[in-house]
């Protein structure tokens, strides 16, 4: 039976890797590994990692998108931070980055999709903006035992940085590279920086509706959005599935060209994260009539109603549910949606009347969501009995929800109001009917 020391080793050491392995191991000529990805080696405590350095210049094209077109400041970025953002930051901003501060986008390659112990980062890709330049620096680990010279680079990178931007970090890259520093005992330079996850806020702005409208897609990967949002269409790009296995491929032979559209892989995560995280917060800036569809114009009104801006929030849904339009240009479910959120946030705000009316829409949609058009037929109910004073409307608010009404307690409840509304029309003395 193996000794705990060992099962310990087993569990924190990553897949594959040998208990002991200088730097550079299963590298013939390691100024080959540097030649073939264009980079250079760092040497820190005995252990050395590659760099690699790439410029793009404002004119550089990513699709039909040019980098100039994603230069600071983003006047509205503040609002793309979530609600548990934490940090430096002033109270207009509740901790986020600011406009004019320095951001550093992050982008992981790593040893598994599904996290662990064992799971590291091989490659880690940052990117940020030096005046007009995007400047991307990946650090490669090529072997394991250089990993705590790696970090200390990472954290260098970090120096001056007032801010994070990633796409899903706050779920996978994050806490994976927090998880290695700790591994080593070291200070993660990221916990008190503001994080944006720009994957929450591209589900609100480019998540397609039902009818799936021009210029969404039903899908969030990053490349998928590039394609969207960009018009920058992958050839020959590697799947995220296949990553890991080309660094164990490498680590087993030595052999670097396989890693070359890995790193491209990366590079272009970066300069998509980048340019959708500028789209963001120009759409933001400029408010709902920048919105190419509904479902931007729909996402602009959550993003504003999570950072208060109740009244941009208000015109955003208003925009995205077509009202006074002749005819909406937004699908069955994104309008529906949009009417939903337009009628909370103006019962929220007290304008009632506002509210009513865009419930009453609501139910006058074909194919409106049954959950939804039973939220109208209960709002409805209750404005009817209780501000309008019109308990007979109130009742039929309230029958046509009782086929909507799919638990046991949201039909009791709306048998008790029944029951209340029919002794509102009988009168004190008249019994009330039994349902």
């Amino acid at each position: 039976m193996s000794s705990l020391a060992s099962r310990l080793r087993d569990i924190v050491r990553p897949p594959g890797q040998p208990e002991s392995r200088p730097s550079g191991a299963g590298i013939a000529d390691p100024d080959v590994l540097a030649d073939t990805l264009g980079g250079s080696w760092t040497d820190a405590h005995g252990q050395r990692y590659l760099v690699v350095d790439r410029s793009y210049s404002p004119g550089y094209r990513h699709g039909r998108v040019a980098m100039m077109d994603a230069l600071p400041p983003w006047p509205r970025l503040h609002l793309l931070c979530g609600p548990d953002a934490h940090g430096a930051g002033d109270a207009n901003t509740g901790g986020c980055p600011g406009a004019r501060e320095q951001l550093l986008f992050i982008d992981l390659e790593t040893t598994g999709l599904a996290g662990g112990a064992g799971t590291y980062a091989f490659l880690v890709g940052c990117a940020w903006f030096d005046g007009p330049t995007f400047r991307i620096r990946q650090l490669f680990l090529s072997a394991y035992a250089a990993e705590r010279a790696l970090l200390e680079g990472l954290a260098q990178l970090t120096e001056g940085i007032t801010g994070i931007v990633s796409f899903n970090g706050k779920s996978f890259d994050l806490p994976l590279i927090e998880t290695r520093y700790l591994f080593h005992r070291r200070q993660t330079p990221f916990a008190a920086l503001p994080h944006v996850d720009m994957l929450h806020p591209a589900r609100r702005l480019w998540r397609a509706g039902d009818d799936e409208a021009a210029g969404t897609t039903s899908s969030c990967g990053l490349g998928v959005l590039e394609d969207a949002v960009c018009g920058m269409r992958r050839n020959g790009d590697v799947p995220g599935f296949e990553i890991p296995a080309r660094y164990f491929n490498y680590v087993r032979s030595g052999d670097a060209r396989p890693l070359e559209r890995v790193f491209e892989h990366n590079r272009l995560d970066l300069i998509s994260l980048a340019l959708l995280t500028a789209e963001a917060s120009r759409l933001l800036d400029h408010g709902p009539a920048a919105a190419r569809t509904a479902r931007e114009a729909l996402g602009l009104g959550r993003l504003y109603e999570r950072g208060g801006l109740c009244a941009q929030a208000r015109d955003a849904y208003a925009v995205a549910a077509g009202i006074g339009e002749a005819v909406s240009r937004a699908d069955t479910l994104t309008r529906a949606e949009a009417l939903r959120c337009y009628a909370v946030l103006c019962r929220r705000q007290r304008l009632y009347a506002d509210a009513a009316d865009a419930w009453r829409s609501l139910l006058d949609l074909r194919r409106c969501p049954p959950h939804i058009a039973r939220e109208a037929m209960e709002a409805l109910a209750v404005h009817h009995e209780h501000r309008l004073r019109d308990p007979r409307s109130a009742r039929q608010f309230a029958l046509r929800s009782l086929g909507f009404q799919a638990t046991p307690s949201r039909q009791h409840a709306t048998r008790y109001r029944l029951a209340r509304l029919e002794r509102k029309l009988s009168g004190p003395t008249t019994d009330a009917l039994q349902f």
